[in-house]
This record gives structure tokens, sequence and C-alpha cells, in this order.
């Protein structure tokens, strides 16, 4: 049989999902999902996940015959320089050509919409994490998931400075980044203030905070809410660590689950976490791949031959 890649339907994620009386779930991880994948429906969850990403994503399918044997689907982050997949699913079982031919197609349709990157996070010490790699995604970091369930005992506390992030503070929430994420990170993720404005990730509905003192920003809090979870993440110096985490839990007392997905470089942002008894969960990491953008070649123009007239 003949293997192609088609335009994706309606249909397609559930027949992947539930292939063969399996069920083939989605590898790859966006900060918008985290806690979900501790659903105990996954059937429910991948349909939730199609009507989520149904629109303004670019699909495909892999097709063999009249069988679907992988999907991949991305979406841009911040701008449309920066793109990032959002379901990859794999019902071959090992075959690494499907995969990889998935991975091509999404990464030049990423370049031919004007993304400069294309970002993916996946289980840490797959063989989907090692397919990928192979196909020219980088890894550069690990992330781990924390959670723990809201005690309502506990009298959280909104720290003295924190105000609603604004229009103007976007300079100095990246500089606070330029000195807070490691450079080899930021290489690869984000060196100027445009490319780390393409490369914000969604976790949500969310609402932005900074602790600002000493005339500069030291903590940029983001929290979100998604039914009885919710997430935050942060960026801090070391000394506004204890008053975002406190800001976080504050911010999010009304659910029953609150997730943080921490990358390895915030050392002091895990060992705070584990202080107030989050469980360390999954673990992931982030890889990226520049695109193929096609650029228009330069048509050389003969210069105007000078002529001059003496009297």
């Amino acid at each position: 049989m003949s293997q192609s890649a088609r335009t994706v339907l309606p249909t397609d994620l559930v027949a992947l999902v539930s292939y063969d009386g399996r069920v083939y779930g989605n590898q790859a991880m966006t900060r918008d999902r985290i806690g979900t994948q501790d659903s105990p429906h996954p059937l429910e969850t991948a349909l939730e996940q199609w009507f989520s990403f149904a629109t303004g994503r670019h699909t495909c399918v892999s097709v063999k015959g009249a069988t679907l044997r992988g999907l991949v689907s991305a979406r841009k982050r911040g701008t449309k320089q920066a793109w990032e997949i959002d379901c990859l699913i794999d019902a071959t079982e090992g075959d690494g050509g499907v995969l990889l031919s998935l991975l091509e197609q999404i990464t030049a349709a990423a370049g031919r919409s004007g993304a400069m990157k294309l970002f993916v996070r996946l289980p840490r010490g797959s063989q989907i994490e090692q397919d990928a790699a192979r196909c020219g995604f980088q890894p550069y970091v690990r992330e781990q998931v924390y959670r723990r369930r809201v005690d309502k005992g506990w009298a959280y506390r909104v720290p003295e400075g924190l105000r609603r992030r604004e229009k103007a503070d976007p300079h100095g929430v990246f500089r606070l980044y330029s000195t807070a994420v490691p450079p080899e990170v930021r290489r690869i993720e984000a060196m100027t203030l445009g490319e780390w404005t393409a490369v914000q990730e969604s976790i949500g509905r969310a609402a932005q905070y900074v602790i600002e003192r000493e005339s500069r920003i030291q903590g940029w809090l983001r929290v979100a809410g998604d039914g009885d979870l919710g997430r935050f993440d942060l960026l801090a110096e070391h000394a506004a660590i204890d008053d975002l985490v406190e800001a976080a839990m504050a911010k999010i007392a009304n659910r029953e689950w609150i997730y943080a997905l921490v990358p390895e470089y915030q050392a002091g942002l895990a060992s705070r976490l584990q202080e107030l008894e989050f469980e360390a969960g999954d673990e992931y990491v982030v890889l990226s791949r520049r695109t193929v953008r096609t650029v228009k070649a330069g048509v050389k123009v003969a210069a105007p031959v000078a002529q001059t007239t003496f009297g």
C-alpha cells in the first residue's frame, strides 16, 4: 500500500487514539496542558484536545492505504515567528520513518507561515525524543512537573510590591530573562527582545504580575486556572522566589490542584516547591529546530553608465 499525507479530518484523531483497541496518546506536551494528562479518561481527553487544536493550526496526518499511522499539529507561540508542536501521535510502534516524515512536513509548513523556529516538548528519555533529534531537533533544556493539592487551611499571602504587569514592562522582564536564564539556553531560545516575545508560551488564560524593587523588575509571575487545577510559572532573582511562590498559591487558592513546570536551571524554585511538599512528577525535554524559509533571490540590475559632455 502507498503511504501519503493529506489534510486532516475531524474523525482522524478519534481513529488514531482508539486504533486497534489501543489508546495512542499525544506525545507533545504544552504548558497549557500541564496537569490534564492525569485524566482517568484518555479517550475523552484526546477528543477535548481535538476540539482545542482543530482551528488555527497546521496539521498533517500520515496515511497508508486506509490506515492512519500518525498525526502532527503545530501552532504559533507568542508571534508567528515561533511555532510549537502541540499534538504528536505515532501509531506505528517503532516505524521511525513515519514520525520523521511528519516532523519534516510540519517544519516546512511552519517555515512557509513565517516561523523561524519550531519547538516541541517531549517525555525525557523517550524513543520519540531520540527520533526528533534525528530529524534535526536540538534538545536544550530539561523540565520537571511539580504539583500539590491546595491546602484550604493555609493563609496564603500576597507579597508587598506585587503588581499587575503593565505595557511598559516587557523590556524590564526581558532584562530579567537575560540574567536569570543560562546563555546556552538563550542561544537556542531567544537572544533578542523580538525573539523572546515570539517564543512566549501560553499557560492558559493567564494573569501576569511583576515584583519591582530597586528600580528594576526582580520577578515575573503568570497564573492561570483550568477547571479544578491551577498553573503558574515564574522567572525571578533568587531573593524574589519565595514571594512569587506565595503569590501564585494565593492567586490559585480556589482550585484543587496547583501545577508548575520547572526548568532545570531554576534549582532555587524546585527546592522551594519541595519544601512546600510539592510532588515531583513527569520530566520533559524541550527541543528546537530552525525552519527553512523561502527567500526571494536578489535581482542584479546593471548600473547606469555615466556620460560626460564637454562643451
